[in-house]
This record gives C-alpha cells, structure tokens and sequence, in this order.
C-alpha cells in the first residue's frame, strides 16, 4: 500500500466517523496501529463495508516496528500527576494518556518475548476466534509463551499472526551468466567466485543462523560450541562480504558492486518485480521465517474488569477478518507477504502461485516444512551468539 493509497483509505475512514458521529449514535471505536503497507488498502475497504455503521474505524500506520516498540513503552510509562490532573498541554507526537492507547498494534515476532518480560503486551483469548483452530500448529505454538516470553505449549495465548515472510537471497541475474550458474542453497554464498561479492544482513542470528543451516543444524541452535566447524566456516564467509546493512543491502546489489544479498521477502520481492535483472530464491535448504502479529497493548481498556482476555467485539470481528481464506488469498496477492492461511499444503492457490514469480513470498509447502522462526533463546546462549559475532568481524 503506497503513502497516496493508505491517505485515501484513511481519509475515507475519517468521513465515515464524522458521518456517524453527526447521526448522534453511540460508537464503539476499533483503534489498530499498524506497520505501513502491512494492510493493502483495498482490505481496509472490504472491512469498512462488512462493519456496521455503529462501529467508528481509527486506524493509523507507522513506518517501523522500532517504533511502535518504542509506542509501546511510552503507552506503559505512568501518567505524570500534572497530567492526571489536566494542567498540561500536550505536545506533538505524546501518547502517555492512557485514553489514547490503541485495541491493537502490529508486532514482528522477534519482539514478541521482550514485549511479554518488560510488561508492554497483556496475553488474549484467541480460543474462540473463528480461524484460530484452522492455524497450523506451528503458527499456534509461536505465539504461545510463559511470562518470561519463553515458548511454552501451556502458556498464554499473547498474540495472532497476520502475515509472515522469509530470508531470502537475492542475486544479479546478469553477473551469474557469465558465470554460468545460479545460487540455489547456502553454501553458495562460499563459493570462492563470489569473494568480496556478498551484501549481508547485520544480524547475528540471521547471519550465525544460515551457517548453521549449511551445516546442517538448526538457526535455534543453543550451544555454538557444539558446532566444530562453524567458527571457520563463518571466518570464510565474512572475508567474502563486502557489505553489512539491515536496512541498506540491496542498494550494492541494485549498482551491481555486489553480486548476492541475502535480506527479507519484503524488501526483496518489490525489488524483483522493479528489476529483471534480479531474481531471488528461497535456499533449497530451508530458511528463516519472520511474522507480523496483533498484540494487544498492556494499558489498553479490557472489554470486562473481571476479564482481562477477552477481547471487545470490534476486536475479535478484525481479527476474524484478516484470516478469512478470501481475505487471506487477497493480502497475499496485493502485498510483499503472505497470510498464515496460507502455510498448509490445502492452502496453496494455484492461481495466486502462477500470479507471478512468488516463490519468495510462497515458498512450497516442502520448503516451508524445513523453515524456522528464529526462537528466544536462553541469555547464556544469546551472549554466545553476540560473542562469536563480535569476534568475527573484528577478524
């Protein structure tokens, strides 16, 4: 959804409200923040028009996930006295009044389990959406976690999935003919043709993580230690890297100063369709997931005093919206990701796979059987991760 697409739905949302609002009817507000182009604006749409007009619809994007993080720690700071007592003004851009708190914000999984330690999200009640029993397991079991944020099949229910997406690589379609050949796994990235051609991500557990899947280990792996040869394999690759960016490394690739950049579906698949000289592949090894999810704010208002779970009847109804199978196929088509609806074998469309090159955005059901969701893992192993990984760039 671009910036003129989103200020149309918005602006067709706010007269809607005003309409409502001058007819003198009691609304229930529906207020989500999402991350910018998460929704298509067509589905926005379709949503207004399956709402009654007693429901008033607020909904505002937000560029970064950093920064409805950082939302979300303002929202749970106490409100300062003066304020409670109404002799402040606000300023722009506060939100510390806890009125102002959205029913739902979006959340990347990677920060699911920080949310859950520093107090920022409360758990919900998914068991009764319709669609929740129809999710694969392991989208359930992503989201369910003990109060230290850590997995835990027993544990709370703290968000719902929405879309979700891979680590990709992309390459120069061009340079790879004259080398006849083109990358299909991991260990390509150590092929010795393309030393000083790399763009990575700067992440640890992205970067430590698919060497441990050319390795055949897990990107979750606890003990690096375990791993014999993964100091030496992950010294090979970094003197092959020209370029570490997480939010610039396809730029090399687009000027042809890099050969390969291994980033997310994202960013990668809009390239791909701008661009013919690039193409992309999911490593026939497996790769790592990511998810957008709906959490709700901790300081948000609960729909029953005695019941903090349960959702407010505008929630459950967009939330059940989102994982409608005609919903989930249409988010799939008119974005860069893909819906958790579709991540069975039953759910793959043929038509919507032969819409274009999607084996990015889609990968086959095999290949998403041998994918991951980069898990939380204990403190002691986390600094294991950031050790090695300091140590390796400074080689």
């Amino acid at each position: 959804m671009n910036r003129r697409s989103f200020l149309l739905a918005a602006t067709s949302l706010l007269l809607h409200q005003l309409l409502v609002a001058c007819g003198g009817q009691t609304q229930a507000t529906l207020k989500v923040r999402l991350l910018k182009s998460s929704i298509p604006a067509q589905l926005l749409d379709a949503f207004e028009k399956q709402t009654s007009r007693d429901l008033n619809l607020d909904f505002s994007a937000i560029a970064q996930l950093e920064e409805i993080y950082s939302q979300l720690r303002q929202w749970h700071q106490p409100v300062p006295p003066n304020r409670k007592k109404g002799l402040n003004l606000p300023f722009f851009g506060d939100r510390s009044p806890k009125t102002n708190i959205p029913d739902l914000v979006t959340l990347g999984d990677y920060w699911l389990s920080q949310a859950i330690r520093e107090g920022l999200i409360r758990p919900l009640d998914a068991s009764d959406l319709q669609g929740w029993s129809a999710l694969p397991p392991q989208w359930q079991q992503l989201v369910k976690r003990n109060d230290r944020g850590e997995l835990d099949p027993n544990g709370s229910i703290w968000a719902v999935p929405y879309r979700w997406g891979t680590t990709a690589i992309a390459y120069r379609a061009d340079k790879f003919k004259t080398l006849g050949w083109t990358p299909t796994d991991w260990s390509d990235l150590w092929n010795p043709q393309l030393r000083d051609r790399l763009s990575l991500l700067d992440q640890p557990r992205e970067i430590i993580g698919l060497t441990l899947k050319k390795l055949g280990h897990s990107y979750n792996t606890q003990s690096l230690k375990t791993v014999a040869s993964l100091r030496d394999e992950l010294q090979t690759l970094h003197a092959a890297v020209k370029f570490y960016s997480s939010d610039t490394y396809l730029q090399p690739l687009i000027l042809g100063d890099t050969w390969i950049a291994v980033g997310w579906s994202t960013d990668i698949v809009p390239l791909t369709k701008r661009n013919r000289q690039i193409k992309a592949i999911i490593p026939a090894s497996g790769t790592a997931l990511w998810a957008d999810l709906w959490v709700r704010p901790a300081d948000s208002a609960p729909v029953e005093a005695s019941n903090a779970l349960a959702l407010p009847p505008q929630v459950k109804q967009w939330l059940e919206f989102c994982w409608q199978p005609e919903i989930a196929r249409k988010l799939s088509i008119l974005s860069d990701a893909a819906s958790p609806r579709l991540s069975t074998p039953e759910m793959f469309d043929p038509v919507l796979l032969e819409n274009g090159d999607r084996t990015v955005q889609l990968p086959s059901p095999e290949l998403f059987q041998k994918s991951e969701f980069l898990t939380p893992l204990p403190s002691q192993s986390l600094q294991e991760y950031l050790n090695l990984w300091q140590e390796i760039r400074r080689s």
